[in-house]
């Protein structure tokens, strides 16, 4: 769709998101970055014309991906990117990780997870609540560590 801004522009609309109103990414909290996900999340870009084109993945729990463990909540949009014959060719997920030190009241909430596919006839503004619902321990805590990168899948 030419009116909707390209796949590739994704991770720069998450980071001005992520910038309105704060001046430093040591000010963010959690609830913040849930607010300019669900930003992000509202907006369309141009992908193909199906219904798993363009997605949105929360999940949580406890991993040691940077090396020690950490309680990490993963706000995650995944496009589909097509070849020029309109098929499949590989995924792009833009990632805002928020990193929190281990406590025992975050480790008992285990690991979730939840997709949400624009396209469908799924409400948006239905999946965002029960998903901000899932961040109440941690949603006026200021991440330890975050990251906003983008990689193919």
């Amino acid at each position: 769709m030419p009116d909707r801004p390209r796949l590739e522009e994704a991770l720069g609309f998450l980071r001005v998101e992520l910038a309105t109103g704060q001046s430093e990414v040591t000010e963010w909290t959690t609830r913040n970055a849930w607010l300019a996900f669900v930003c992000f999340g509202q907006k369309r870009f141009d992908t193909a014309p199906t219904s798993d084109s363009d997605g949105l993945l929360f999940q949580y729990g406890t991993y040691a991906f940077s090396g020690r463990p950490m309680f990490t909540v993963d706000l995650t949009r995944q496009f589909d990117v097509t070849d020029d014959d309109g098929e499949h060719h590989h995924y792009v997920q833009v990632h805002c990780e928020l990193r929190y030190e281990p406590e025992a009241d975050l480790d008992a909430l285990g690991s979730f997870d939840s997709w949400f596919f624009h396209d469908t006839d799924a409400h948006l503004e239905e999946w965002f609540a029960v998903m901000e619902g899932h961040l109440a321990l941690v949603l006026d805590r200021r991440p330890s560590e975050i990251d906003l990168y983008e990689g193919p899948v």
